[in-house]
């Protein structure tokens, strides 16, 4: 996954991923509204496309060996890396979208997921209340991270909050990641806490946090086209990922319009603007 050792990036290297960070919030603005029932998720494929074309941009999915979409689209039981085809999404889906975006040499990478409206209404809570705990854990995730000494603090802080929560199953093979030139880079971000510190938290690392929990068991499968990670329970899942940069000041989310501050806010973090 991880295809070389990271660095840390200069405030002019930052500027330019936020650039990237902000061509692939733009996907996930012009994809959102479409997440719909009888929608197919190659619909949602072709938004991508056309919003990254706009940009001046390419998708970096696109150049992962052996895939060749510019999203990834997951339903209910997929968690993440669904491949976009003829699925159509019914009322009461869950839907998680990752995104990803290159841009001058850089690259961004964020996940959304939507509940679609007009579901069983016993399942549809069930599942507001899955994508309501991985969204905030991701954020949990983030403010740890503006006062982190190692990496390491992020996953420990997402799993608290998580387990603070109430039954959750958090996926422990698949994790975030560092950021750069390439979409994947060293270090590596768990979700989970583990022993060790990880790498050294300072101005210039930028790392991808997302959680990917389930209502159920955390034991998953590839299925058959080799690429969709799916519950093994048959349990929903949920997906939310952001791109964050350490600041001199604190951090910024390059893959938010405002830098994280509505998502931060609660946990008493304010985002220190980029130089």
């Amino acid at each position: 996954m991880f295809r070389s050792k990271f660095d840390y990036k200069t405030p002019e290297q930052i500027l330019k991923m936020r650039a990237a960070g902000l061509a692939t919030r733009h996907v996930l603005d012009a994809i959102a509204p479409a997440i719909v029932p009888g929608a197919t998720t190659r619909s949602l494929d072709d938004i991508a496309l056309a919003s990254l074309k706009a940009d001046g941009a390419i998708a970096n999915f696109a150049l992962e060996e052996d895939y060749y979409d510019a999203i990834c689209v997951s339903l209910n039981e997929q968690v993440v890396h669904g491949i976009p085809g003829d699925r159509v999404i019914q009322a009461g889906d869950i839907v998680s979208v990752d995104a990803g975006a290159e841009l001058g040499g850089w690259n961004g990478d964020s996940a959304i997921t939507v509940v679609v409206p007009g579901g069983d209404p016993e399942v549809q809570a069930r599942r507001e209340e899955l994508n309501r705990v991985t969204e905030q854990s991701m954020w949990a995730g983030i403010a740890a991270l503006a006062s982190a000494k190692h990496v390491n603090e992020v996953g420990a802080a997402i799993e608290d909050y998580i387990l603070g929560q109430g039954q959750f199953g958090i996926l422990r093979e698949y994790i975030g990641h560092g950021i750069g030139r390439q979409m994947h880079e060293e270090p590596p971000v768990f979700n989970y806490a583990i022993a060790g510190r990880g790498a050294k938290v300072a101005p210039g690392l930028v790392i991808c946090i997302e959680p990917m929990v389930t209502n159920g068991t955390e034991e998953t499968a590839i299925e058959a086209d080799g690429w969709a990670i799916s519950t093994v329970d048959g349990s929903d899942g949920s997906h939310w990922e952001n791109a964050v940069a350490v600041t001199e000041g604190g951090v910024w989310v390059l893959t938010e319009h405002d830098g994280g501050a509505a998502g931060l806010a609660p946990f008493g973090v304010t985002p220190a603007p980029l130089s």
